[in-house]
């Protein structure tokens, strides 16, 4: 089952109390305290795991503790810490934290496996009644209660890291040209909205270059409102290097392939992403670089149905191409079309410096009170 949005509660632990105990031994009859403090409690991590590509392991176990710190002894014995807890989510995941009236504000973006962010922070362990020795009072009865828990509702939202978006109207190819470049093998049926949930793939081409592309649900007009699920299908083009349009010009559709065209782009240039994103120099979805790709000439009898999304496509200066996902013919030129928007993509990423991936939370510890 692919899940790519839930909601969890996690809580941090709680710091264990102190303790309040006094040294008791034969011929040291006032030994003088001797409580340790309390253990820290757990904190919680999400970690970015090369292993995962879902979300659904939260979807039916929303709710998640690490564990508390273990209280302070006598003899000056520090309780034992809580163990960290650590979620795995796909690389990918955007990471937001709902409030109290149900607003979500990002928090982390984990887009490369390997990135770890703190959600929730253990509680730190109390102070024993050896702490609280002074001049003054030379045996307190005082410990602390270890610091409180932290408990966080998050939502967990995963966007498709891919080379190549397809984007395009229902049943118009889209999942058959996946299966044809690459070894994914999505469902395939002649009907709308066959394709329920996105798609990955990896094509290889000579002189060993590979790219992913992904197989996005079929948009409808009102998708940038959120109509057919078109927000959730959107966000998983938002990492996308390159979109391909995916137009039948079959008159199997009944509709016009220049319109089919217009529609999807305009989508994309409403469609706006969360406000919160941590990345304000991605490009818009309107203005990456996308190619246009005529499907179904196999069973094209109407040549001026390609002739004029031709013409519409270099109007509006988009490589444009032909092609059949069931027979292949025109795939391999497709494919070499791609190749130096992505290789030109990837180039100007790898100059660039690496910048930070998670917003800045503040993981340092607190001020130590005991000194």
């Amino acid at each position: 089952m692919f899940v790519d949005e839930v909601d969890i509660n996690v809580r941090a632990g709680a710091g264990g109390r102190g303790a309040i105990s006094f040294r008791r031994e034969k011929f040291i009859p006032r030994g003088g305290p001797d409580g340790g403090d309390g253990g820290d409690g757990g904190s919680v991590h999400l970690l970015a795991s090369p292993h995962h590509n879902t979300l659904v392991s939260y979807r039916f176990h929303p709710d998640f503790a690490a564990q508390p710190g273990g209280p302070g002894q006598g003899s000056l014995r520090t309780g034992k810490s809580g163990k960290d807890l650590e979620l795995p989510v796909p690389p990918g995941t955007v990471v937001y934290q709902i409030d109290e009236l149900g607003h979500p504000t990002q928090i982390a973006d984990l887009t490369e496996a390997g990135d770890r962010v703190l959600v929730a922070k253990g509680g730190r362990g109390g102070r024993g009644n050896a702490r609280f020795t002074s001049a003054v009072n030379r045996a307190p009865r005082r410990a602390d209660p270890g610091g409180a828990t932290e408990v966080m509702i998050l939502r967990l939202r995963m966007k498709l890291l891919a080379d190549v978006g397809l984007v395009g109207y229902p049943n118009v190819g889209k999942s058959t040209l996946i299966a044809r470049v690459s070894a994914a093998r999505p469902k395939i049926a002649d009907y709308p909205f066959t394709t329920l949930v996105p798609n990955l793939g990896v094509v290889a081409m000579s002189g060993d270059r590979s790219f992913v592309v992904a197989d996005v649900p079929g948009l409808i007009e009102g998708a940038h409102r959120g109509k057919g699920l078109g927000h959730r299908f959107l966000g998983h083009v938002e990492r996308t290097k390159v979109l391909l349009h995916i137009v039948d010009v079959s008159e199997a559709s009944n509709r016009d392939p220049v319109d089919d065209l217009d529609v999807i782009r305009h989508e994309l240039e409403l469609y706006t992403p969360n406000s919160d994103t941590l990345d304000p120099d991605a490009l818009p979805l309107a203005a990456r670089p996308q190619v246009v790709a005529a499907n179904r000439i196999d069973v094209l009898n109407d040549p001026e149905r390609i002739a004029a999304l031709r013409a519409r496509a270099e109007a509006l200066g988009l490589p444009f191409f032909a092609i059949s996902a069931v027979t292949g013919e025109g795939v391999p030129a497709l494919l070499e079309g791609l190749w130096p928007y992505i290789a030109l993509v990837k180039a100007e990423s790898e100059s660039q410096p690496a910048t930070p991936r998670v917003a800045p939370l503040d993981e340092e510890p607190p001020p130590d009170l005991y000194e």
